[in-house]
Formats: structure tokens, sequence, C-alpha cells
């Protein structure tokens, strides 16, 4: 299916990729911070953490967490739009052993980008947030598409107003709408200072 895209929409799609390509050019992008996130430590090693499984890291940056989770028994697919950081990634997996695939592509394409799925986990640490709104519908498709009866989706966003623009960031009453087929059943405040949230999403355990 062709997609028809106004100039508009394809200037903001491309100022949205300009912007991340130079924080990976100047090494200093504020999501990318080395540390693997408690809120993802407590859902993979906290009580009732999952099995591992099948995990899709969506805007995976220089593969900190993707690393992360394949040391901890997950299949690991991670992708990311900005190819320096996809470079970066790839070494930081081969340096430490991980078994990780880093693809570079836009996570609203991901029938581009070679990522069949199921998968029992995704994983997003301020991707969604910063998607043009006229591409986060395919966004939850895509993830939707992909996902095992019962997946979990943890996502990591700024809330509206974060930043010196009129569209980025999300609230959950959005996630709610856009994730049809999916129950948010955690909504946890960050601690940035500036509104941040976590967000924990389930899959319907059955198609309906």
């Amino acid at each position: 299916m062709s997609e028809a895209r106004t100039a508009a929409e394809l200037d903001q799609e491309a100022l949205v990729r300009g912007a991340l390509e130079d924080f990976y050019r100047d090494g200093k992008p504020p999501w990318d911070s080395g540390i693997t996130p408690p809120e993802l430590v407590a859902l993979i090693e906290g009580p009732g953490a999952l099995t591992p499984g099948r995990v899709l890291e969506l805007g995976c940056g220089t593969g900190t967490n993707a690393v992360y989770l394949a040391r901890h028994g997950w299949r690991v697919t991670a992708v990311d739009l900005v190819d320096r950081a996809v470079r970066q990634a790839r070494k930081k997996a081969d340096a430490a052993g991980a078994d990780v695939t880093v693809l570079c592509g836009d996570a609203t394409r991901l029938d581009e980008v070679g990522v069949p799925g199921p998968y029992d986990l995704f994983f997003d640490l301020s991707c969604y947030c910063g998607i043009p709104p006229h591409r986060r519908d395919a966004y939850a498709a895509g993830l939707t598409e992909r996902a095992a009866p019962g997946a979990r989706l943890l996502m990591f966003g700024y809330g509206p107003g974060a930043f010196d623009d009129t569209w980025s960031g999300t609230t959950a009453d959005e996630i709610t709408a856009r994730f049809a087929g999916w129950q948010l059943v955690d909504v946890t405040p960050g601690t940035n200072p500036v509104p941040t949230f976590w967000f924990t999403l389930r899959r319907a355990a059955a198609a309906a």
C-alpha cells in the first residue's frame, strides 16, 4: 500500500532524523546513558520476571540495553534509525560477545526492516514519543502485528511540552487509544526534571 505524505509530514520526518543524527554525531544523546534503566531490570530480573523469549528493541541507540537483554537469555533484535548508532551498537555487542541482531531502519516501517516476529517483549526507550504524530499509528500497528499472545511492551516516554515543539511527547490516553488490542497495565512517572513516564502494556492473550 503506497503512502501519500504531505510536504509538511515529509519535512517533519526529515527534521526528526536530522536531530537524531546530530545527537549521535555530537556524542550526547540524552536518552543513551550507557546504563540499563532499573525499570527494565525489574521486568527482566525482579519478582515475577518474564521468561526469556524474543525481544524487539525500538530505537536501540548504541546497544546498551540490547546487550543487557542478550546477557539475560533473550533473543534480541534491535532497530535504530541512525546508522552511526547502529554501528556503535554492533561494536558494543561484538565486544560483549552478545548475540544481538542490530538493524538500521524506521520503527514505523517494520515491514521494510525485516523483523517478522513474533516477539514476547518490546522495549522502547523514548523512541515512540519522538515519532511524528502521523507515523504513530503505523508504529502501533507494526508492533501489534508482531506481538505474541500476551506480549509486553515497556515504553519510556516524555510527556507533552518536554521539548520546544508542538507535537512531541505522549500521554497514557494517547497510548491507550493507539494501541488497540493492548491493555495499559501500569503508568509510572519518571524522575526526570521534565514530565516523563514508564508505560507497561500487555497484548491480549488471544486475538479477538
